[in-house]
């Protein structure tokens, strides 16, 4: 894909899941959270500009800072949304307004726009691919977190019992 299209790419997710968050949502484990971060993450990797042919070390360095960035600012985002559980056992979540998630959007574009600054002072040529990925592991951290949050809080999730619980036993002897 072209720089155009990727960047509109990237534009239209952010506003999609950026807009989602304004209202409650159900959280569905059985859903397929994990197919918007994997589309990204085929669109990113099909495209050959990933690492600068001229400076790979440079370029795997700066791809992997932005790996961690999306990760460490999908976790944030997920620790900032509250989720709750409603009597009928359905499990909701919506973003905080709150100064902890702004704060972890702010780190997050701050040290992504720092990582870019000191790869285009280096000389480091940056395809969109790395921020479609980064985009990837952000969406992909904060919507398993959420499934995994959202587990804990249904009915009867926490009790799982083992095999054979609640199964009366003989305190006799057994025949063989």
């Amino acid at each position: 894909m072209s720089g155009f299209v990727d960047a509109l790419l990237i534009v239209l997710v952010a506003v999609a899941v950026i807009a989602r968050q304004f209202r409650a949502r159900r959280i569905d484990s059985e859903r397929r959270w994990w197919l918007l971060p994997v589309i990204l993450v085929v669109l990113a990797l099909r495209e050959p500009g990933l690492l600068d042919a001229h400076h790979h070390t440079a370029s795997a360095y700066l791809l992997g800072a932005e790996l961690l960035i999306g990760l460490a600012t999908g976790a944030g985002w997920a620790w900032t949304t509250r989720i709750w559980a409603e009597p009928d056992g359905t499990v909701w979540s919506r973003s905080r307004s709150s100064s902890a998630s702004v704060a972890v959007w702010a780190v997050g574009i701050g040290l992504r726009a720092g990582f870019f600054a000191l790869g285009a002072a280096v000389g480091v040529h940056q395809d969109s691919s790395a921020l479609l990925l980064g985009l990837a592991g952000t969406l992909l951290v904060r919507a398993g977190i959420l499934a995994w949050r959202g587990q804990s809080l249904r009915p009867g999730a926490a009790s799982s019992g083992a095999y054979g619980d609640g199964t009366a036993w003989s305190v006799g002897m057994e025949r063989v």
